[in-house]
């Protein structure tokens, strides 16, 4: 019998993107489907996080995720521009932001009318491997959409006639995220039980494997 599992995630979190290698691996080998809910990042659900959180911690997330990038195999520098406009220096968090509602809203769009994981593995790829600084220029966006199987065009034609309510979508998520049990990502969410981080997606593995699953064939 087939699983279903719930992925909230960011564009703007690197272990949200350390994370889609090995969910892709599940996804190819066992009977589960991957339901992508892209939620808003922590800095723009909860401003004044980065001021709040103890200052070894930013040194520390980008010790951490350059070795376990490394680990895997997987490249990652943080992207320039920053999906999450930001004062480095003050940490505040602008309420205009020209780049995450767009990428969060395309995402949704993307897991409604076709493989949202394949949309947020290459996307995500284009931002975070360090390879393409001004990921937002040129045709960089509209080759990582065509690379997944998608048309951006459509895809911004969707989402930009509806701003509110795919706001209202990215809304939904985020209170499903909470109703799981957790308001990180990436989280997988597997009948309400919520598996937080990179590190615990083989744990929701074993769950599913608890229950049954089995591999394709």
């Amino acid at each position: 019998m087939p699983h279903n599992v719930d992925l909230f995630w960011s564009f703007r979190s690197p272990y949200s993107y350390l994370a889609i290698p090995r969910i892709k691996e599940i996804v190819n080998e066992y009977d589960v489907t991957v339901n992508v809910r892209p939620v808003y990042p922590i800095a723009v659900r909860t401003p004044k996080f980065f001021k709040d959180v103890n200052p070894l911690w930013i040194d520390y997330l980008m010790t951490d995720i350059q070795r376990v990038g490394d680990m895997n195999g997987i490249p990652i520098s943080w992207p320039r521009p920053d999906p999450v406009k930001m004062n480095r220096q003050t940490k505040e968090i602008p309420l205009e932001q020209p780049y995450i509602h767009r990428l969060t809203h395309l995402g949704v769009a993307a897991a409604e009318t076709g493989d949202g994981l394949a949309f947020i593995d290459k996307i995500s790829e284009l931002i975070w491997n360090g390879k393409t600084r001004g990921w937002h220029e040129g045709d960089h966006l509209a080759s990582a959409a065509a690379a997944a199987g998608f048309d951006l065009a459509t895809l911004d034609s969707m989402i930009a006639d509806d701003f509110d309510g795919y706001a209202a979508k990215v809304g939904t998520n985020q209170a499903a995220l909470e109703a799981a049990g957790h308001w990180g990502v990436p989280t997988l969410a597997y009948n309400n039980e919520a598996f937080f981080g990179q590190d615990r997606v083989d744990v929701c593995l074993w769950r599913m494997q608890q229950d049954g699953l089995s591999r394709r064939r």
